[in-house]
């Protein structure tokens, strides 16, 4: 149930009965010593992909780079100035509200991008705010963000495998994820060892940089596994499908 896998008409059928779209948006930014440099946004996509297809509800092509400015210490990792963002989701959303969408269930896989994220649906929702009284007919557009580990199921079941050596960036989960989803692609490395015990906050990328010399936030990736990575992965994508079924109807 993929927008860019679909034809116009197809997409025109769909609207007859259902205007919820899912909306995955993710980063590309380094991920420590032994984690792929798309893993927000492919953790995304793919839990997304999995949700909509439990949910029977389309899911949009990814916003693959995010707001990630203090990664940027980092080589291969890439960002969007938050403003630049806000205006990325904001068009992605009224693009598709054009032609009928009205709910919008953003799955995000980079703790980065929450502030901005939030900051862009409050930019949807002004434009309606300051419309002229009574323009238009259609039910009015909503947005949710939905953190894919966020689900209760899911986040127990981190906090069962990993407790607090999961962190809160190159985690364990997450780079566990990917290796289940890109199973010739697993970085092995060394024992790490602890992480810095730098916790934030920070400011620039050098700042990122100094206080995160290997990129880890309190995090031993080094223990992530495809088999775990597996369970996550069908854990969050039916809280996911959940969350999305229930939206529809918001």
């Amino acid at each position: 149930m993929q927008l860019h896998l679909q034809t116009w008409k197809e997409v025109e059928a769909y609207l007859e009965t259902s205007s919820t779209i899912i909306m995955p948006i993710g980063s590309t930014e380094q991920h420590g010593p032994n984690g792929l440099i798309g893993t927000d946004a492919l953790t995304a996509q793919h839990i997304a992909a999995a949700a909509g297809e439990q949910a029977g509800i389309l899911v949009a092509p990814t916003i693959a780079v995010g707001m990630a400015q203090h990664h940027m210490g980092f080589t291969g990792s890439m960002t969007l100035r938050p403003s630049t963002l806000i205006l990325v989701i904001r068009e992605y959303v009224e693009s598709l509200a054009h032609h009928g969408f009205d709910r919008f269930l953003f799955v995000n896989g980079h703790g980065g991008n929450i502030a901005t994220i939030g900051a862009a649906f409050q930019e949807i929702y002004g434009t309606k705010s300051l419309a002229a009284a009574g323009s238009g007919n259609r039910r009015a557009v909503k947005c949710r963000l939905r953190n894919w580990w966020d689900g209760r199921e899911t986040k127990a079941l981190i906090n069962k495998e990993f407790g607090n050596k999961d962190g809160s960036h190159a985690t364990i989960s997450e780079v566990s994820v990917t290796q289940h989803l890109f199973p010739d692609h697993i970085k092995h490395a060394p024992d790490m060892g602890p992480p810095s015990d730098e916790r934030g906050p920070w400011t620039d990328a050098d700042d990122y940089r100094a206080k995160f010399p290997d990129g880890r936030i309190g995090s031993h990736p080094y223990l992530a596994t495809p088999e775990i990575g597996k369970k996550l992965y069908e854990t969050a994508a039916k809280e996911v499908a959940e969350d999305a079924r229930s939206f529809t109807s918001a």
